[in-house]
């Protein structure tokens, strides 16, 4: 039996930077058009994790693809810190993470035509107090544009973390040691071996 296709259900390019670092390249990028609009009272894991099954279910997978989507969300406290609309809300959610402890979930999952595999990944990150130059330098250089949170670690915003317990790459947008493994799972050999 030949290697599935692996198709990336993402547009991000750092997901597909991510999967290169497993020496893989997407045999195609098809981001689902999914409503990630949170629901009232939804907290952030179970949040995350919706909206990661329902790219996995807005796809279309043949019988020789393996499709992997994820979902990367900002959680301060039971509050989802989606991507800011315009500057003056990247800065409130830059406010609120200055000096504090947040969380963020990764949720990943990946089906073949018969079976998925999902996993939740969550990292704990400590933002240092952030200096009012510190933060318009940072609203400036509009790197919080389309980010979670307002920000991306491995951005300008790196040097405001002070401290992480979990996963670096997951932070980034997907976790490379489980979606290895969850990859694996679903039939797609990492490793040179064919099935």
């Amino acid at each position: 039996m030949t290697r599935p296709k692996l198709i990336l259900g993402s547009g991000s390019p750092r997901r597909a930077e991510l999967l290169a670092q497993l020496g893989l390249v997407a045999d195609g990028v098809r981001p689902p058009d999914v409503d990630e609009t949170a629901e009232n009272g939804e907290l952030p894991l179970a949040y995350c994790r919706r909206i990661a099954a329902a790219k996995a279910d807005a796809m279309q997978v043949a019988a020789d693809e393996v499709v992997l989507c994820a979902d990367t969300t900002v959680a301060l406290g039971r509050r989802i810190l989606g991507k800011p609309e315009d500057a003056g809300q990247a800065a409130e959610f830059l406010l609120a993470l200055s000096g504090r402890r947040h969380r963020v979930i990764t949720s990943v999952v990946v089906r073949n035509a018969n079976q998925t595999w999902a996993r939740d990944v969550v990292t704990t990150v400590k933002f240092k107090r952030l200096s009012d130059a510190e933060l318009n330098a940072y609203l400036a250089s509009d790197d919080w544009r389309g980010k979670a949170g307002a920000y991306a670690i491995q951005g300008p915003a790196g040097a405001f973390v002070t401290w992480l317990q979990g996963s670096y790459t997951a932070v980034v947008g997907l976790p490379v040691a489980e979606t290895a493994n969850l990859l694996v799972a679903a039939g797609y050999p990492l490793y040179g071996e064919s099935t």
